[in-house]
């Protein structure tokens, strides 16, 4: 793939897609390619050094190899951890600025990583979702598939709903987070075979992250 950014998505919530963002990262640094990250929307946030700040930013911050200040990497940051719509207290978001910092971002990087919050659906404001973002940034969606019952519905509705949005679904990664599942190689290859776009790796279940290790399991990008 040859891009400048790429967004990512998710089955619902709570998937693992920082997870597969930072492995993506390494991998593309490790390419030779300078990676910025970025979170434009978060909710669940703890107050550091002057500022709310997410956990799952503060991990693309710390892993992307263009330095950047967290409030470029996470300009909407909210205190509760709920759906952002409801995390802001009706406060809208400004889609100018957001794609100001995106495009900030990549005079300064070959490839932007941009991790949207929840699933395609998911609202980030009362008027703009997901997809909404997505399309605005003008962005080809990855989508990250949390491998656990359930999967080969919400992995496919997701696939299907980012099609019909118009934007290209250029890979989707299949996120082992249920290391009890039974026939998860099968309902992986159930997808493989019914989502029209590549399969980029099977990331493993582990309860503490090795994003390098991680990123060893991608490939086509």
């Amino acid at each position: 793939m040859n891009k400048q950014g790429f967004f990512i998505t998710g089955t619902d919530t709570g998937v693992g897609k920082t997870w597969a963002t930072v492995a993506m990262m390494k991998r593309l640094i490790r390419q030779g390619r300078r990676v910025a990250g970025m979170k434009p929307v978060a909710a669940g946030c703890e107050w550091l050094q002057g500022q709310w700040k997410n956990e799952d930013a503060l991990l693309i911050q710390r892993h992307a190899s263009v330095d950047l200040p967290y409030h470029q990497v996470n300009p909407y940051a909210y205190r509760l951890p709920v759906s952002p719509h409801l995390a802001s207290n009706g406060a809208e978001i400004d889609i100018v600025l957001l794609h100001k910092v995106f495009t900030d971002m990549k005079q300064k990087a070959d490839i932007v990583l941009v991790e949207g919050a929840g699933g395609w659906l998911s609202p980030l404001s009362h008027e703009l979702d997901n997809a909404g973002l997505a399309k605005q940034l003008g962005l080809p969606v990855i989508l990250v598939v949390a491998v656990r019952l359930g999967c080969i519905n919400h992995g496919l509705l997701s696939w299907r709903a980012i099609q019909a949005s118009g934007l290209d679904c250029v890979g989707w990664i299949a996120m082992c987070i249920d290391a009890e599942m039974a026939f998860a190689d099968e309902n992986i290859d159930f997808l493989r075979q019914r989502i029209e776009a590549p399969l980029l790796g099977v990331l493993p279940h582990d309860e503490q992250a090795d994003f390098e290790q991680l990123s060893y399991s991608l490939q086509g990008f």
